[in-house]
């Protein structure tokens, strides 16, 4: 028979709670006011890493603001200069992004697949800041309230 154990059933129901009102927040600010663009499809799998294992040095705020402003910035630069086929520039994207977060110790896993949407999207300069930057700071501070203040974590890790 299956058996849950009461501890990771408290810990995935609050992740699943906190990142439902969080990505709720961001989809509020973009869908229901004119301030504009806040989510990335990216944001959805950070939810894990911030609610789910807060601990992780890939949950800190620098890791998930960084990870996610370097890797859409590469993806925004192979869209703008680099005029190859679709395929090798998605590929090549990824595989920069991720060089540069590892090098600039600044991993953030879901961020991998910032450049995938990017380019994909076409997007330009914009979207790094907003959804980028604005959507990641308001997913640092409402981690930051959530983890420290109500749920009485050390978060985010000195």
């Amino acid at each position: 028979m299956f058996k849950i154990d009461k501890d990771i059933f408290k810990k995935a129901l609050l992740a699943g709670v906190f990142s439902t009102f969080t990505i709720g927040v961001l989809t509020v600010l973009t869908y229901k006011t004119a301030l504009g663009l806040f989510i990335a499809g990216s944001f959805g799998s950070s939810m894990v890493l911030l609610f789910g294992f807060p601990e992780s040095p890939f949950a800190q705020p620098k890791n998930v603001f960084f990870g996610h402003l370097i890797t859409s910035l590469v993806g925004v630069i192979f869209v703008i200069l680099v005029p190859l086929p679709l395929y090798i520039n998605i590929a090549l994207a990824v595989g920069v992004g991720i060089f540069l977060m590892i090098l600039l110790n600044v991993v953030h896993p879901p961020a991998g697949g910032n450049p995938i949407m990017v380019i994909i999207g076409s997007v330009s300069y914009d979207y790094l800041i907003s959804p980028i930057i604005f959507g990641s700071i308001i997913i640092i501070l409402l981690a930051i309230l959530i983890n420290k203040f109500l749920l009485k974590k050390n978060y985010p890790i000195k």
